[in-house]
């Protein structure tokens, strides 16, 4: 049975994975960027949660992280719109169905990378904090 932590995880990546761009989890970075982008979900860190006892639940405030990348002559528009779709993924449930109390997703901080022979890579990575109670037993 899995984890809620991993259940989370899947959730948020089926999110991604419905979006026009390719969505993997924990990949490395391929050589070549999909048209329509490249989400990359990193499982990051649950963090230290905070207790409550009678009953024992933890809180959980888990960062995980979403690398955005886009290539081509239109990477800005490209970005720009990959970006707000995956906002907008995230704001029509914020509790992944039930799964999260919260969902938030920070603001991204995005850079260009040059390509040695080919169009710059727009990329950026996003946090997103998932809050949610774990209780055991």
């Amino acid at each position: 049975m899995p984890t809620p932590r991993e259940t989370i995880l899947t959730a948020l990546h089926a999110r991604l994975s419905a979006l026009p761009a390719t969505a993997l989890r924990g990949e490395v970075l391929p050589e070549r960027i999909p048209t329509e982008g490249l989400l990359i979900l990193r499982d990051g860190e649950p963090g230290e949660p905070e207790v409550t006892l009678s009953p024992l639940r933890y809180h959980y405030q888990h960062r995980a992280e979403i690398e955005a990348v886009v290539q081509g002559a239109d990477r800005d528009i490209a970005f720009d719109t990959l970006i707000v779709s995956i906002g907008a993924a995230i704001a029509a449930d914020r509790t992944l169905g039930g799964l999260c109390d919260w969902v938030e997703a920070e603001a991204p901080r995005p850079v260009d990378l040059p390509v040695e022979g080919a169009a710059s890579l727009k990329a950026a990575v996003i946090p997103v904090v998932l809050h949610y109670l774990f209780h055991p037993g």
